[in-house]
């Protein structure tokens, strides 16, 4: 097993598998305490449009995922604070929209031949050097906002009403919750893909809130739950020779039934 730890790609991808597992873990629970699922979905599938624009302008994919991701973000936050009433459908308008301007450009593109399902379910061992430098650089991001802002997140998580009497802008936050979701979603692409970075974002902290019930607590134990399932993940995809992202997922759904079994039993 530790045969493998001799390969550069290895020691990448497990330096960004425990990267993207901070980021994760400490969103994912936002995430989950806010009831952003279905949200942060629509963010990391429309995301799908910043690659496409990436490719066909030939521009860095990690700037123009990024800039794409924050735009969607944004629109969604607008969205959910004005017109919760039609939200499930607007959010799937921005779904399938995004996803379509990626398709339709990189189509467009010409010449374009390389294998885009390691943006949709991942490719952690072609992770690059410029890939770990971004996923560092968003957990700085994240740990940052999150100390600096630990009782205003708390407030508005548990709270909205008191934390409003207290002078905390609610609006602010949850697009700021929003928008680092979208960082998140980005920095995953490599880990396991578009379409299921919702899961690693989620099953954590699932498994997690079984054990803490503090925010902070479980933000931690998130974070080392996506650690040892990424490690875990990894292992089997190189042995077996199977996609990582599906590993990765998994082996976090295998860990989420236990879990859940052993209490339903209990």
């Amino acid at each position: 097993m530790f045969d493998m730890l001799q390969f550069t790609f290895i020691q990448n991808a497990l330096l960004s598998g425990v990267l993207i597992a901070i980021a994760v873990g400490i969103v994912g629970s936002l995430i989950v305490v806010n009831k952003m699922t279905f949200l942060a979905g629509g963010i990391a599938h429309s995301s799908y449009g910043g690659i496409g624009i990436a490719i066909f302008f030939g521009l860095p994919i990690l700037l123009g995922t990024t800039v794409f991701a924050l735009l969607c973000a944004g629109v969604i936050a607008f969205l959910t604070l004005r017109k919760r009433e039609r939200l499930d459908a607007l959010i799937g308008v921005i779904w399938a929209g995004g996803m379509a301007i990626g398709i339709i450009l990189v189509d467009m593109t010409p010449g374009y031949n390389v294998d885009l399902m390691s943006y949709l379910f991942g490719s952690i061992l072609a992770v690059s050097s410029a890939d770990i430098w971004f996923i560092f650089i968003v957990d700085i991001l994240i740990v940052g906002i999150v100390i600096l802002f630990y009782k205003e997140l708390l407030a508005v998580s548990y709270d909205p009403e008191f934390a409003t009497l207290r002078g905390i802008s609610v609006k602010i936050f949850y697009t700021l919750m929003l928008l680092l979701a979208a960082l998140t979603i980005v920095a995953a692409i490599r880990v396991v893909g578009l379409i299921l970075v919702i899961a690693l974002l989620t099953i954590p902290t699932f498994i997690a809130e079984n054990f803490v019930n503090r925010l902070s607590s479980m933000m931690i134990l998130s974070s080392l739950l996506a650690v040892v399932f990424t490690i875990c993940g990894l292992v089997f995809s190189y042995f077996y020779d199977v996609s990582s992202g599906a590993s990765i997922i998994i082996v976090s759904i295998l860990a989420l039934v236990l879990v859940k079994g052993f209490y339903a039993i209990k």
